[in-house]
């Protein structure tokens, strides 16, 4: 039976300052740092003591932030890894959300949305976006472990469970899967009929209620 840990990290500088996020390589605040411990001790008591697991991560500070304390717990070498991003949004990244918000071209209610140009330049989309993560998650899944611990973002946590789901890419363009930061997601397969289940989706109960930030 394999189970597919997926983390969001928790609170980030750009969280507080209400920038953009994406790219930009914000950090984790002190909270954030408090709730990765946090969430690193919740896995350890779900993961039983032997059992064989490994750890991926996106390449941004917050991320391996997070992974670095999950790490230190299962005394494993997190596997970065770029794909596991959020969304790029271009030269928006950094800048005030409402400096965004105020140029964001949001997509058709039907149409095309996952070729949508949201108006800022240099931003992914989400065609590009789902197309990394799928292929991130693919090459994991391959990888024959018993516990895999995916740590990511708010955002692209969509397109981990959509890939996990083996949905349509056209699909996932109107499907939105919203968790906490600092959450875990639990996904499981059976090893008889190999479905794969979302067991649950943003479980935070390890998180003090004022770090419950959804991004």
């Amino acid at each position: 039976m394999r189970t597919v840990h997926v983390v969001t990290h928790p609170e980030a500088t750009h969280h507080v300052e209400g920038a953009v996020g994406g790219w930009h390589d914000s950090r984790l605040t002190p909270a954030g740092l408090r709730a990765a411990a946090s969430l690193a001790q919740a896995l350890r008591a779900r993961i039983p003591d032997g059992a064989e697991v490994e750890l991926f991560s996106s390449d941004l500070q917050r991320t391996r932030q997070a992974a670095e304390e999950v790490a230190e717990l299962f005394g494993v070498t997190p596997i970065p890894d770029r794909r596991l991003r959020e969304k790029s949004y271009g030269q928006a990244q950094g800048k005030p959300q409402e400096w965004l918000d105020r140029r964001f071209v949001p997509p058709p209610a039907v149409g095309e949305r996952m070729d949508h140009d949201e108006g800022v330049e240099g931003a992914e989309t989400k065609a590009e976006w789902a197309q990394r993560s799928y292929a991130a998650m693919g090459e994991i899944l391959q990888r024959p472990c018993e516990h895999q611990i995916v740590v990511t973002h708010g955002g692209s946590l969509t397109f981990v469970i959509a890939s996990w789901i083996k949905m349509p890419i056209e699909s996932a363009g109107y499907v939105s899967f919203r968790a906490p930061s600092g959450s875990i997601t639990t996904l499981r397969e059976d090893d008889f009929f190999h479905n794969r289940h979302v067991v649950s989706l943003g479980d935070a109960r390890h998180l003090d209620t004022a770090l419950r930030a959804v991004p």
